[in-house]
């Protein structure tokens, strides 16, 4: 069992370059401020992994585990790792600093995902980001490869299922929504008229196919970190704090899959089955099974990956919110929103809150993180004590999902 210490978040309307920040400060910043919130000093952390997408597309940067040193004179020497699984990044880094402290290599490991991607223009950074997909073989006519290919994905829907392009708006609309309660949200001074969240090709403008402007995760620059611990060490640091263990957050289950990198293979794949992508719901399922959960009314919110609505609308049926090919009921009733049921992306997801790639799998884990203890704040969701995160990499290329608990919870059990 790995417990989760706290950790901290940048703000994601910030852009590094304009503020004179390289990736190398907003790393320090990051972790420096992250120890500060958990009252952590450097010398007691022995581990350091990194996630991170495309450091060396967007800012000429590879070997991102040396930053450590950078920080503190305290972590020199300290092993650390840079993991890349593209927009699943911050959660391929913590199942590998989770592995380790399972396996009791080490007691209490630091991870960061990090992201710089403001300082290209858009349509740069779209090709820089398209290395996700299978470079020379698919989407090669798209002047913007991933909003083709989750328009691609809309349209999957439509053939399976049938969709109404307005469930999609729905879903850009309260994840918006949820995003102005979030102090660190991209778009938390966003302004909308009540045309941005319809067809309307003025103020929602088509990017590629079905996918307009509202549609869209942001590029953003960001940082996240998360300190994780062994159960003695979270022990003495509860002791030391003078709190119980049990108020801590720890992850109780966690789930990671991989399939085809080509999305029309995956499509092909999956015909005829109730899935669109099989994989994704195994990584949900395995998640659950480790940490003995057997139904979804068990999960108090959800922070997933919406970096555009279509894929949340795939995901609101693989996270068995719904059954296969009805996430419309789930939208329409209302049950994803705050004060519903099930409120998916209080923090307002990679649409409202801002997708810098590395980061946002770390990103999810501190939300959930923050939701279980109390501490979210205004987005905090009444009474939660158990959160899934769902993050994927290309065009579900890598999924992976962390099941994040209050430490009572499993206590009890």
């Amino acid at each position: 069992m790995v417990y989760i210490l706290g950790g901290w978040q940048s703000d994601f309307a910030a852009n590094w370059h304009r503020q004179g920040m390289d990736i190398a400060d907003a790393f320090t910043q990051c972790v420096q401020a992250g120890l500060e919130a958990t009252r952590l000093d450097a010398s007691e952390v022995d581990t350091g992994h990194v996630g991170n997408f495309t450091a060396e597309l967007f800012a000429g940067q590879g070997l991102l585990g040396g930053f450590f040193g950078l920080v503190d004179p305290a972590f020199d020497g300290l092993p650390s790792a840079r993991h890349e699984a593209a927009c699943a990044s911050g959660s391929v880094a913590i199942l590998a600093a989770t592995a380790e402290i399972e396996a009791g290599r080490y007691d209490l490991a630091c991870v960061v995902g990090i992201e710089q991607m403001r300082n290209v223009p858009g349509k740069t950074a779209a090709q820089h980001l398209g290395s996700a997909a299978w470079t020379g073989h698919e989407f090669g006519d798209a002047e913007f490869v991933w909003p083709r290919a989750f328009s691609d994905l809309a349209a999957e829907y439509d053939r399976r299922h049938g969709l109404n392009p307005a469930h999609l708006r729905r879903i850009a609309e309260i994840n918006f929504a949820n995003a102005k309660r979030n102090p660190n949200a991209q778009t938390r001074g966003y302004s909308f008229s009540p045309e941005s969240f319809t067809d309307d090709d003025a103020a929602n403008p088509v990017v590629e196919g079905r996918v307009r402007k509202m549609d869209c995760g942001q590029v953003t620059d960001g940082s996240a970190v998360v300190f994780l611990a062994s159960p003695a060490r979270a022990a003495a640091y509860a002791a030391k704090r003078g709190i119980p263990i049990e108020s801590l957050a720890r992850i109780a289950g966690w789930g990671h899959r991989s399939a085809p990198i080509s999305y029309a293979r995956k499509i092909a794949d999956s015909e005829g089955q109730p899935y669109v992508f099989p994989q994704v719901r195994r990584t949900v399922v395995d998640a659950r099974a480790r940490a003995g959960i057997a139904d979804i009314a068990q999960i108090d919110a959800i922070e997933t990956h919406d970096c555009f609505t279509s894929s949340e609308y795939m995901e609101i049926d693989h996270l068995g919110i719904t059954a296969p090919g009805e996430s419309w009921r789930a939208i329409e009733d209302g049950r994803i929103e705050m004060g519903g049921p099930l409120p998916v992306n209080p923090s307002g997801g990679l649409i409202g809150l801002g997708h810098p790639v590395g980061a946002t799998g770390v990103r999810m884990l501190l939300d959930g993180y923050k939701q279980v203890t109390e501490t979210a704040g205004d987005y905090q969701v009444d009474g939660a004590r158990r959160v899934q995160t769902l993050n994927i990499g290309g065009s579900t290329t890598t999924s992976a999902s962390f099941i994040v608990e209050r430490a009572d919870l499993g206590m009890a059990a």
